[in-house]
Formats: C-alpha cells, structure tokens, sequence
C-alpha cells in the first residue's frame, strides 16, 4: 500500500524529535514527542495572511497579495517560476501582479531564500507546541529545548519533503483558517458569521460545505443558523 506523505513525514521526524527530547530533557516525553511530530506533519509550512476580523473578500485580496509576493521574493523575482509553482500562466501572473499592486523591482531587492517562510512558519509551530508544555516540564529542561530549537529546525527542514503549494492549493487552506475562525468568533452561527464577514449566507454555505467546515462545526458546537 502506497504511503502518505503525512506518514513518510511522520517516519522521517520520530527519531530526529525523540534524540532532541531526551538529550534536552532527560527523558523521553511520549506525548511531548507525538504532539510535536502530529504538528509538524499536518501543518502546511506556508505563511498565510489570514485576518479574519477583516471582511472575507478584503481578507482573501491580502493573502494574494502576498501570497504572490512572497513566491516572488523567494524566487529571485523569477515570473517564470511562479508560473510554474501556482499552475498558473505567464500572462494571467503578469495580470494579477498588476492588479494587486506588487512591486517586483523592491521585491527583487530583499530577495530571500526558498525555504525562507517555511521556517518562520516551523519555528511558530515548534514553539507554540511548547507552551502547551509549559505545566508539565520543568522551566529549565525546557529552556534547554528552546535553546536547541535552531538545530531542531535545520534537521526537520532537511527531512521534509522540498514540495510548495499551488495556487488553488494556497486558497482552499486561506479557506478553511479564515472560515474557522470566523466561525468561532461568531459561535458557529453561520447566519452570523456570513453577515460579520460581508458573504452572502448561501455562499458561505456552499464554502463550509466543501471544505467539511460545516460538519466539523457542528462537533464543536451545534451549529445553529439564526
């Protein structure tokens, strides 16, 4: 049977997760270690601006502005490229690169590294794991896990798999961060939550309903709809 790719990850990161915990800590925390390989391996290392206190079609012209920005910075201002990454043409690049206003030539100024937001995106996601483990472990053994955060990271990102997201694959996870937490703020009313983020009710709907957003809010909360 093929493997997953979430699985091949998991493989790759338990051994490397449990040498860090027990030479920082002493001992090997199981839930420690599988929180953060659980993390790890279903968070998608791109950085998303996503500010759902903004209406979703402001919201949604934000990401792509950065989203696009961020490939062109990442990418040594090559068009080309990005075409290729997003599977998006050329032309239609040229297009949206006018529209949202970037700046390629600045961009093309403060060029960054490929893997440049993935670790911003990896260090946010090892260390709000730790927090969580703030009651449990002893101040200074996890002092000495923050401190071996840097080499933690070079190893994880050395084992992950080099793979970006396309465009349409950068919209649906812009999707379902915006909706869900529109939906907490809103206490899963859909009704609610349509009118706070400026989106016809029906849309909305169509939108959870893809994204299996309205079932899974319907486990956290029964979902009501007025």
């Amino acid at each position: 049977m093929e493997k997953t790719l979430e699985k091949v990850v998991k493989e790759k990161l338990t051994p490397i997760i449990a040498e860090t915990t027990k030479k920082t800590i002493g001992v090997t925390v199981d839930e420690l270690n599988k929180s953060l390989i659980d993390r790890i391996a279903t968070t998608p290392f791109i950085t998303l601006d996503v500010n759902a206190a903004l209406p979703y079609r402001t919201a949604k012209r934000l990401f792509r502005k950065r989203f696009f920005a961020h490939l062109i910075e990442t990418h040594y201002g090559n068009v080309s490229d990005v075409a290729k990454i997003t599977g998006i043409d050329r032309r239609t690049i040229h297009r949206i690169i006018r529209e949202l206003g970037i700046d390629v030539d600045k961009l093309r100024q403060h060029l960054l590294n490929p893997d440049h937001y993935m670790r911003i995106a990896l260090d946010q996601t090892l260390r709000s794991t730790l927090e969580q483990y703030k009651p449990i472990i002893h101040p200074e053994r996890l002092d000495k896990m923050y401190q071996q955060l840097p080499k933690l990271e070079e190893e994880v990102l050395a084992s992950l798999p080099k793979t970006e997201m396309s465009y349409k694959e950068a919209e649906e996870e812009f999707d379902r961060q915006y909706l869900s937490k529109a939906l907490k703020a809103n206490n899963y009313n859909i009704s609610q939550t349509a009118r706070a983020i400026k989106l016809r009710y029906e849309t909305l709907h169509r939108k959870l309903k893809a994204l299996g957003l309205k079932d899974n809010s319907s486990k956290n909360k029964q979902a009501s709809f007025f």
